[in-house]
């Protein structure tokens, strides 16, 4: 009975070793990787955009457009933020998502603390589509307003190093940007 016990812990770990890295993406910056686990279980539709973007290459060379000190760095404007783009126009990087049609609202009770990721959308809470941002600190304000989907859980040191915008605005004249962006 104690032999099956352990096969039954044995798999069991496997299995669930497996889903866990079925859901960890590692995004590449130039100051050092960053490694994610995005909460399915939270925020399906929006774990499963991501993951579709990322894997098909569409946040590779996308600019942090709007980062702001203490608060939080944006990103994932696949339409006017991708660098290499010959749609790309950083005056307009922050206004443009992907081809692929808004997501609705998965708000939960994930709290936006350091290393938060949530979906970046306008005032309608059903308009997230591709961007996304980094909370650097606590951001208590935005918890059940934004669909919080994932969190760094290695590598936060480098996106503390990403460039940062105007104190108000968050506007980067200069922004770093994603190198790559793949599941693990």
């Amino acid at each position: 009975m104690s032999k099956f016990i352990y096969l039954f812990i044995f798999f069991f770990s496997l299995l669930n070793t497996n889903l866990m890295a079925e859901n960890l993406m590692i995004m590449k910056l130039s100051h050092g990787d960053v490694e994610i686990e995005l909460f399915p279980e939270k925020a399906p539709n929006h774990v499963k955009r991501f993951k579709e973007l990322s894997d098909n290459g569409q946040y590779d060379g996308v600019v942090f457009h709007r980062v702001i000190e203490g608060f939080m760095a944006q990103t994932g404007d696949v339409k006017f933020g991708k660098s290499s783009s010959p749609s790309f126009n950083l005056s307009l990087a922050g206004t443009g998502g992907s081809d692929l049609p808004n997501l609705k609202s998965e708000f939960s009770d994930i709290a936006h603390v350091r290393g938060t990721l949530s979906a970046a959308r306008s005032a309608d809470p059903n308009s997230a589509n591709s961007q996304f941002f980094i909370c650097f600190e606590a951001a208590p304000h935005l918890d059940r307003q934004y669909s919080a989907f994932g969190r760094v859980v290695k590598g936060m040191e480098n996106i503390d190093k990403i460039k940062k915008g105007d104190p108000s605005s968050g506007a980067v004249p200069n922004p770093d940007k994603i190198i790559s962006l793949r599941s693990k």
